[in-house]
């Protein structure tokens, strides 16, 4: 038995075509209707936070924007909550360490 199939394949969906965003600035696939942390996931991407205390890694917890465990910056704006922002071609996703406010002096 093989496990070759995607959750589009089960549900019989034809995506548009893919198109690139970045991960600190490595190429990651995306699809359209993905968010960032889907896209992120799927490119085996788990974290791109850290804690502002012990700079411990984060990434997507519950997926529904409740946790903001899935902060990141996104085109250069800190604390976006990458389970709800869809990914868009050309997208610039960065790690985002702490409170994101690190460049800022703030």
């Amino acid at each position: 038995m093989t496990r070759d199939r995607t959750p589009a394949d089960l549900v019989g969906a034809a995506p548009d075509a893919a198109f690139e965003i970045t991960f600190d600035g490595r190429p990651v696939r995306a699809l359209p209707g993905q968010s960032v942390a889907a896209a992120l996931w799927a490119a085996g991407v788990l974290a791109w936070r850290t804690t502002r205390v012990g700079g411990r890694p984060r990434g997507a917890f519950c997926g529904i924007g409740q946790c903001h465990d899935c902060l990141a910056t996104i085109n250069s704006r800190p604390n976006r909550r990458a389970c709800l922002v869809p990914a868009r071609p050309g997208d610039a996703v960065t790690t985002q360490e702490g409170h994101g406010h690190a460049g800022l002096g703030v």
